[in-house]
């Protein structure tokens, strides 16, 4: 069990959006930071327009030298990512977004769980802030939509059986680690009019693929604002379909050990006709209730941009890359 002292460097990433910014800037003020932890926080500016250098500049005061700007022209939170890992040297890479607030005993957890060597990342609960009432059809089975993560009460280690993913919003990971699998792929990188950002999913591949250990702790808590905007249906519909998409480019390099039907896992195939089953069923009857409706859909959405982004997307990326899709073609020293 280690009792050194850890640098964690905070990225966040974040993009026209200062009132956010400022309140998640506000909270990583405000936590107590234990003994034996030294905190930075890096800001990259993903090619803003309102005021984010002007904003962090004048909360360098605040944070007694411990807050730093940068600036990444590219567009897309894996470069803004990049930037900001490549910037800084400490022990601890955090990561959170510049919608979320931390809980004020996010430092102690981190400190806590690094006390463990052999423990190499940590992940944790992002509950949502509501920018709006909650429809009805809102349930717990798309939660990733909203970024709102909720793997239970207890720790568990991330793996195979692992339900969930290690999410971007709310992670921290070892550099040592980060250094063995490279950069963010930015070949998954979010745009606006693809709602991809499949970059945290292909991050987590790669460090089982490694063996790297993880774990899922309850008490490492984030606050994720759901804006109005994104409690709609087409929104629902459209990240549904395009993280199909990113999860279908991710097969072609990390393909699940089970039978495939048609290039698709065949278990997602059978789960998709169930949904859309009980779906048209639960419209008849009445019975279903609306946010499982909805879930089964949206399943149908998700299995058709999977089939698309494997099977057409990749095609077209390799056309115009003349070289093949290969998230790992993005990989480098950190």
């Amino acid at each position: 069990m280690s009792r050194l002292r850890l640098q964690l460097d905070v990225i966040l990433p974040t993009h026209n959006r200062p009132r956010l910014l400022s309140r998640a800037l506000d909270s990583l003020l405000g936590a107590e930071v234990p003994a034996g932890l030294r905190v930075r926080v890096i800001v990259v500016d993903n090619n803003s327009t309102e005021g984010i250098r002007e904003l962090v500049r004048a909360r360098i005061a605040d944070f007694d030298g411990r807050l730093t700007y940068l600036f990444e022209p590219r567009p897309g939170k894996p470069f803004a990512l990049n930037t900001g890992i490549a910037a800084t040297d400490g022990d601890l890479v955090g990561l959170i977004d510049d919608d979320e607030e931390i809980d004020a005993h996010w430092y102690r957890t981190i400190a806590t769980a690094f006390r463990d060597d052999t423990l190499d990342f940590i992940g944790g609960p992002c509950v949502p802030r509501w920018g709006a009432e909650r429809p009805a059809w809102v349930g717990p089975r798309y939660a990733a939509v909203i970024g709102w993560v909720d793997n239970g009460l207890e720790p568990r280690d991330f793996g195979p059986s692992f339900e969930g993913i290690l999410t971007g919003g709310n992670a921290v990971i070892r550099r040592r680690v980060l250094q063995k699998v490279g950069p963010y792929s930015t070949a998954l990188s979010r745009t606006p009019t693809r709602l991809m950002g499949a970059e945290d999913e292909h991050m987590y591949r790669q460090l089982l693929a490694i063996g790297a250990r993880g774990r899922y702790v309850p008490d490492l808590i984030i606050y994720h604002y759901v804006p109005p905007e994104r409690l709609t249906k087409r929104y629902y519909r459209r990240w549904s379909f395009w993280c199909g998409v990113s999860r279908g480019l991710i097969d072609l390099e990390f393909p699940a050990p089970v039978p495939y039907l048609g290039g698709v896992p065949r278990f997602l195939v059978g789960k998709a006709a169930r949904d859309a089953f009980h779906a048209v069923r639960g419209v008849i009857t009445g019975q279903a209730a609306p946010d499982e409706r909805f879930a089964a859909e949206l399943n149908v959405w998700d299995l058709t941009g999977f089939f698309y982004g494997k099977h057409v997307y990749s095609t077209i990326v390799r056309r115009r890359r003349r070289g093949g899709f290969a998230p790992r073609e993005v990989r480098g020293s950190v």
